[in-house]
C-alpha cells in the first residue's frame, strides 16, 4: 500500500475518531488522534490480521495498552471492516459493543481487555512468552503511552521482556508529550526514554509517527531484529490532525461541543 493511500485510511479514522467521541459526549480524542498513524500503519501493513484470520491463533495480535485511546482502535477496526462503521455511533452506550476502554472480542479484532495502565503491556508480554513456547512465528505488538510509562508495571514487564528474548515483541510508545495532568515533564518525568529502554534490554528504534516512510523504516527494523525485544518511540502530536486539539492538554479526555465538531470534521476533510 501507498503513502496516498495510508494517508487517505488515516483520514477517515480521524474523523470516525471525533465523530465517536461527539456521538458520546464523552472520550478521549487527544491520544486517539496522535496514535492514528502509528495504528494505520500497523494494521494496514505491518500485521498479519484479516477478515478470514480474526479467530485464528497463529495470526498476529495488537493490545492497545493505553486503552483510553479506544476509538482510535475502533476506527481502525472499522476501516479495515471489522466493525460496521454505523456501530461507530454507539461508542460508551450501554450494551454497545464498543465501550470507552476495549473489551476483547476476538471476532472484532480486540485481542485483549485494556485501560489500566501498564497491564495492556504486560498481557503483551505473555502473549509473546506463549508464541516463544509454541514455536509460533506470529508476533506481537503492543502502543504504550508515555504518561502511562510512569507505571512502575510498564518496567516489570520490560524486564521480563527482555529475560525471555522476545524479539517477537514489539512495543510502540505514542510520545506527544502530554498526559491528562500537562506535560509528561511538569507531572513526574518518565525520559529519556530510549536510554531507559535500552537499560531494560530493548532494541531501540526512533520514528516521526506522523510519517508513513518514518514509520516504515521503524516497522521494517523492529520485524528484522532478532534476540531482544524492540522498543520503537514514535514522536507524535497529541491531537494532531484538528488544530484546536494540538499540543493541548485540556482534549485529553473531553468531547466537541457542536461548534467545535464541526469545525474539526472540516479541517479533517481537508487533510
Amino acid at each position: 500500500m501507498n503513502v496516498e493511500e495510508l494517508k487517505k485510511h488515516a483520514k477517515n479514522i480521524r474523523i470516525n475518531i471525533i465523530k465517536q467521541v461527539y456521538s458520546a459526549g464523552a472520550g478521549h480524542p487527544g491520544g486517539s488522534l496522535s496514535a492514528t498513524d502509528i495504528l494505520t500503519y500497523l494494521y494496514f501493513e505491518a500485521m498479519n490480521i484479516n477478515k478470514d484470520n480474526l479467530e485464528d491463533l497463529n495470526r498476529d495480535r495488537f493490545v492497545l495498552s493505553k486503552g483510553h485511546a479506544s476509538p482510535a482502535l475502533y476506527a481502525v477496526l472499522s476501516e479495515k471492516g471489522f466493525i460496521p462503521e454505523e456501530e461507530l455511533t454507539t461508542f460508551r452506550k450501554i450494551n454497545s459493543r464498543l465501550q470507552g476502554h476495549p473489551k476483547r472480542q476476538l471476532n472484532l479484532g480486540i485481542d485483549m481487555s485494556t485501560g489500566s495502565l501498564g497491564q495492556g503491556i504486560s498481557t503483551a508480554v505473555g502473549m509473546a512468552i506463549a508464541y516463544k513456547r509454541d514455536n509460533n512465528d506470529a508476533r506481537v505488538f503492543t502502543l504504550i503511552g508515555d504518561g502511562e510509562s510512569e507505571e512502575g508495571q510498564v518496567w516489570e514487564a520490560s524486564m521480563a521482556a527482555n529475560h525471555y528474548h522476545l524479539d517477537n515483541l514489539t512495543v510502540i510508545l505514542d510520545f506527544n508529550h502530554l498526559q491528562i495532568d500537562g506535560n509528561i515533564d511538569d507531572v513526574i518525568t518518565p525520559t529519556p526514554f530510549k536510554e531507559k529502554f535500552e537499560a531494560f534490554g530493548y532494541h531501540v528504534v526512533e520514528c516521526d509517527g506522523h510519517d508513513f516512510e518514518s514509520i516504515k523504516e521503524a516497522f521494517d527494523d523492529a520485524l528484522a531484529f532478532k534476540g531482544q525485544p524492540t522498543a520503537i518511540i514514535a514522536h507524535t502530536v497529541k491531537g494532531k490532525g484538528v488544530s484546536f486539539m494540538e499540543n493541548n492538554a485540556g482534549w485529553h479526555g473531553k468531547a466537541p461541543n457542536e461548534e467545535q465538531y464541526n469545525q474539526a470534521i472540516a479541517e479533517l476533510e481537508e487533510l
